[in-house]
């Protein structure tokens, strides 16, 4: 399979991600295209970014979209054959791309392909029980973490009634679900074990926002939760699922609310909203507030 830097389009999502996005641009080689979404609408940011990067085209959202519909996004703007999914968090080790494009080249056929974290404890995987982790060669997985993925649109266009990211999910889990209909589909999803990145995890957005991001994402977490399992497996296995989840944040918020701590009451408040919004088929609409 034909693949080089110039057939290559970098899809980064940013939500006041101006502490951490350089250091993933400039990991990523100067003569690839990169498109930023822009989930914060800053006309600022816009103009610091691509002044800087000759080789970055910065979008504006308008609003705050997600991850999911700020991707999609980015891959309408695509106009190569492969579009490189990565977060601002994310920064390639220096041979990664090269890894790449010799992997594309010795196999037929894939939807994803995805580099490996260099974080062993923590792998952007999931295996199949029928499929084996090679070191050395590209070995087929069934879910890639979302944070960095390589779609091969060219293959990804031609499929019947098939959409990318389900824009129902603001946060977590988008990547699954993609993968999940991407395997019904008998479409091959790949990790290329030469090709290093290192996950800064958690820090895509200023650590100044910490408090009011930490609330939003275990809402999020939650609602995602159960709406990736209704969606799959049907309400009852997904209340199944939750159950264990949906108990434990009512003992949880009780206790807190007794001993008087309000950020982990909140915390827990905020998974209770999450799973009972999502039970009910309310949609994902909680957003971080966040003061400039």
């Amino acid at each position: 399979m034909s693949i080089s830097r110039q057939n290559i389009s970098v899809v980064i999502v940013s939500f006041k991600s101006d502490q951490v996005i350089e250091r993933c641009i400039n990991s990523i080689d100067e003569e690839i295209e990169i498109i930023v979404i822009d989930n914060s609408n800053s006309e600022k940011f816009k103009k610091k970014i691509e002044n800087k990067y000759k080789n970055v085209r910065c979008i504006l959202s308008s609003e705050n979209i997600g991850m999911g519909a700020g991707n999609n996004l980015g891959i309408k703007n695509v106009t190569k054959d492969y579009a490189f999914i990565l977060n601002p968090d994310v920064i390639l080790e220096s041979d990664c791309i090269n890894e790449i494009l010799i992997s594309c080249s010795e196999i037929n056929s894939f939807a994803i392909l995805a580099p490996i974290s260099s974080e062993e404890k923590f792998p952007n995987y999931k295996l199949e029980q029928n499929y084996e982790f090679s070191s050395l060669k590209p070995f087929k997985v069934k879910s890639v973490d979302g944070y960095a993925m390589l779609f091969n649109l060219k293959r990804l266009k031609q499929l019947n009634d098939f959409d990318f990211f389900d824009e129902n999910f603001f946060l977590y889990l988008e990547n699954d679900d993609l993968c999940e209909r991407l395997n019904k589909r008998g479409e091959n999803i790949f990790i290329v074990p030469k090709a290093k990145i290192n996950h800064l995890g958690g820090e895509g957005v200023n650590s100044k926002y910490k408090e009011e991001i930490e609330f939003s994402r275990n809402w999020h977490w939650m609602w995602s939760k159960f709406y990736f399992n209704k969606k799959h497996y049907g309400y009852l296995n997904a209340y199944k699922k939750v159950f264990l989840n949906l108990i434990s944040a009512k003992l949880k918020f009780l206790y807190y609310l007794i001993t008087f701590n309000s950020y982990k009451k909140k915390i827990y408040k905020m998974r209770l909203s999450g799973l009972v919004n999502s039970m009910i088929g309310k949609k994902s609409y909680y957003r971080p507030k966040l003061d400039d």
